[in-house]
């Protein structure tokens, strides 16, 4: 967790150094706009897609013992998703100019010169789609060795990369220097860990594998969760789609609103989940359902405690946090409204987020691709509808179109994280609901008091600087949750501080 905390930070750098050189501008709607074919190619092939698969047969491996079996897995699907991710990137840059005219960013045809731009920083961008896949794989290969440090550093490589580009390249090559840092930051990405993975002392071989029965499984429990991934990936073009023909700066507002409710989310969530998912896949391959239950529990109660408060926090707090992280140079008054705008809305699906990360690690763990596939395509599918309804609902009322976006989003990763939860409830003989229900009434209560909290601390700080009314809203939300769940008798909160105490009692004494 320390780790992606410290990943997040830098990409909350990251955020305020690109905002600061760029602002909400057209320009900048571009990059992002090329930005997401590459990690379109990456989520399908060697992100979520691979991992989902690869990691439970490959942890299963390695759990019965059969590591020359497990890396001859792990060497086959290596040579498969260069070969693919190379493949898919050649014809992607061909037909780059059809892929934004058509699919990605129809708005942008209005403006000759940002089409151009953004065929262009597609192309470029192309090149990290190697990287990230080839570096997608070898973080599901030392997650399964129990190994998380290195992986979760991973992401403040790409991060620093965009940092280069901004800092370096950017004076001199415009907003071209933001793509080739990008470039950069995947294949420091991939670099990172190429000594951690050597240490492992795996045997590499030059083979696809297509007569391994791993590696046919593999690409069997692939399948479906590529659907499921293209699903989520077809939403946020539809997202990229209607945001260029919105206001210009929209697709900025609906990044950064969104990256912001993500640096919470991978904290809480994501941290939790991947420490979590060789622990599931391990019980499910000796058959521990009691201990499985158990930690999957564990897991949920854990995140609905960090979630719900940074949730509020950030609903809360959206306006000053915003503008004491962005409002300088080219980032102006009317820039944070827009990213404060889509923050509202993405914050308030932050616990169904952190719910659905938890319960899918958990069905990928059991070998069930095909669960959450099918749960995740139907509720994408609303997602796409709700954007387009919702959308059109908040231009109607006279407020900004893109809230109604991150809206959407927040809607239907909610109804996903419920369907999720009853169908695991059911695969398990039960998840402890009603201890998980308890903990989500006193944690609400907790955060419902901090809500209060923080309502009167912009009452009476307005007017303030802005670093003062945000990080001292983060404080006194910080002190007001602690004490309310102190208040309601949190078990976890309580077992936390009785681990300190034992630390203090048992630390050495000169």
């Amino acid at each position: 967790m320390l780790a992606f905390l410290f990943s997040q930070f830098i990409g909350l750098v990251r955020g305020i150094l690109v905002a600061r050189t760029f602002g909400a501008s057209i320009e900048l709607d571009a990059f992002l706009a090329a930005n997401q074919v590459s990690e379109t190619l990456f989520n399908l092939i060697a992100g979520g897609a691979l991992g989902s698969a690869f990691i439970p047969t490959f942890t299963g491996l390695l759990a019965k013992d059969e590591r020359i079996g497990a890396w001859k897995l792990a060497s086959s699907i290596a040579n498969l998703v260069t070969l693919i991710m190379s493949l898919l990137a050649l014809l992607a840059f061909f037909f780059a100019p059809q892929i934004v005219r058509y699919g990605l960013a129809p708005g942008f045809v209005k403006d000759p010169q940002v089409m151009a731009l953004t065929v262009s920083m597609l192309r470029i961008q192309l090149i990290s789609a190697v990287f990230f896949g080839l570096g997608g794989l070898i973080v599901g290969i030392l997650n399964s060795h129990q190994v998380f440090l290195i992986p979760a550093l991973t992401p403040a490589m790409y991060q620093l990369g965009i940092i280069f580009g901004t800092l370096v390249l950017a004076p001199g090559m415009g907003i071209h220097g933001l793509a080739w840092g990008a470039v950069i930051g995947a294949a420091a990405y991939l670099l990172i860990q190429i000594p951690t993975l050597l240490k492992q002392k795996g045997r590499y071989d030059l083979t696809l594998g297509f007569s391994n029965p791993d590696v046919r499984n593999v690409i069997f429990l692939m399948g479906p969760r590529l659907l499921g991934v293209a699903i989520v990936q077809l939403n946020f073009w539809v997202n990229i789609a209607l945001g260029s023909q919105m206001d210009p700066g929209s697709l900025v507002g609906l990044r950064y609103g969104f990256s912001l409710m993500l640096m919470a989310q991978a904290a809480i969530a994501q941290s939790v989940a991947i420490a979590a998912m060789p622990t599931f896949s391990a019980q499910h391959a000796l058959g521990q359902v009691d201990a499985m239950r158990a930690s999957l529990a564990a897991s949920l109660r854990g995140v609905i405690l960090m979630a719900l408060p940074a949730s509020v926090g950030l609903m809360m707090l959206r306006v000053p946090l915003v503008s004491a992280l962005y409002q300088r140079n080219k980032f102006d008054g009317h820039d944070v409204q827009l990213v404060a705008w889509a923050l509202l809305w993405y914050a308030a699906g932050l616990v169904g987020h952190a719910i659905m990360e938890i319960l899918t690690r958990a069905f990928y763990a059991q070998h069930d691709t095909k669960t959450p596939v099918i749960i995740g395509t139907v509720a994408m599918g609303l997602n796409v509808i709700f954007s387009f309804v919702f959308s059109k609902l908040f231009e109607q009322i006279g407020w900004l179109p893109l809230g109604g976006l991150a809206l959407a989003n927040s809607f239907a990763t909610a109804l996903e994280a419920a369907a999720l939860f009853i169908f695991m409830r059911r695969r398990l003989n039960g998840i402890e609901g009603s201890h998980i229900a308890r903990g989500l009434v006193r944690c609400g209560g907790a955060a419902l008091g901090m809500a209060i909290g923080l309502w009167f601390w912009i009452q009476a700080t307005s007017g303030m600087n802005r670093w003062i009314i945000a990080l001292g809203g983060v404080a006194l939300g910080a002190l007001v949750y602690f004490g309310g769940t102190l208040l309601f008798k949190v078990p976890e909160v309580q077992m936390m501080i009785g681990m300190v105490a034992r630390r203090l009692h048992r630390s050495p004494t000169l």
